[in-house]
């Protein structure tokens, strides 16, 4: 059945992982609004931007840099977010090493190889530049004997505890999941940097989405914790509940673009 409503979504984790925690979320929306919607995970940040911009796209599920771009670059709007299992609705940025690699400051990372998510991740790119810049690293072609964005957290993290990269820029959310799975992650990792708190990925949507539809998907988001149906879906999701959200939400990440020196109204945010 074609998708009445597409949503996409960034492969920030395994992308079936990614693929089966969604589908959850987007049958309930589906039985709710009587609308057939469908997802659509794009491997690179980019290109969900340029579906979005090609009207492709009705809404996403955006981290807060991409969620920024979108909504000055596309007229997208942020209208819920999910509450983390723990409380929490925003996440940190975190530099990841291995405990043996010597690496203890940034000094010590010149000629090392460090990994990225996507140029237009906050934890994955953004963060790690900003604080990259701070310390003094103008141009990381020239610090770093190599860097490569990865695609996705996971992937990062076991890169690092691996040996195939140096240094990992990771979402925390991500990390601490992660090493409640794998004991490795805490025994063998250590946390070189932390960057400050930003609003957790917000499900967005085109303004040329019905506004009926618009209120309504919001109203469901916002009031899945109080159905038992719901509240099995954001378990599944591992959420607790979601939670109305504005722009001014993810403001906080334009401080970290200009610490990094990113102007968001011409920044390339293509990888290729």
């Amino acid at each position: 059945m074609h998708n009445d409503i597409t949503i996409g979504l960034i492969s920030e984790i395994n992308i079936f992982e990614q693929a089966e925690k969604y589908n959850y979320l987007t049958e309930y929306l589906t039985k709710k609004t009587g609308r057939k919607i469908g997802t659509r995970i794009f491997l690179q940040y980019g290109d969900l931007l340029d579906n979005i911009k090609s009207l492709k796209i009705d809404g996403a599920f955006l981290g807060s840099f991409v969620g920024v771009l979108a909504h000055n670059n596309h007229n997208l709007e942020p209208i819920a977010r999910p509450v983390n299992k723990d409380g929490s609705n925003t996440y940190r940025g975190l530099i990841l090493v291995r405990k043996d690699s010597g690496i203890i400051s940034v000094k010590d990372m010149q000629g090392k190889t460090i990994a990225f998510v996507d140029k237009a991740a906050t934890a994955g790119y953004i963060s790690p530049l900003a604080y990259l810049k701070e310390n003094g690293i103008a141009d990381i072609n020239e610090f770093f004997k190599e860097y490569y964005f990865a695609g996705s957290y996971d992937i990062i993290a076991d890169d690092v505890l691996n040996r195939r990269v140096d240094i990992g820029a990771i979402k925390n959310t991500v990390y601490d999941r992660m090493s409640n799975e794998n004991p490795r992650i805490k025994e063998e990792l250590i946390i070189l940097a932390e960057s400050k708190r930003v609003s957790s990925n917000g499900f967005f949507v085109n303004n040329n989405l019905d506004i009926i539809l618009k209120n309504k998907l919001k109203e469901i988001l916002l009031n899945m914790d109080k159905d038992r149906e719901g509240i099995n879906v954001l378990e599944k999701i591992g959420a607790r509940k979601f939670i109305e959200t504005s722009y001014s939400d993810y403001k906080v990440v334009l401080d970290i673009a200009g610490r990094a020196g990113i102007d968001i109204n011409s920044y390339n945010y293509r990888i290729n």
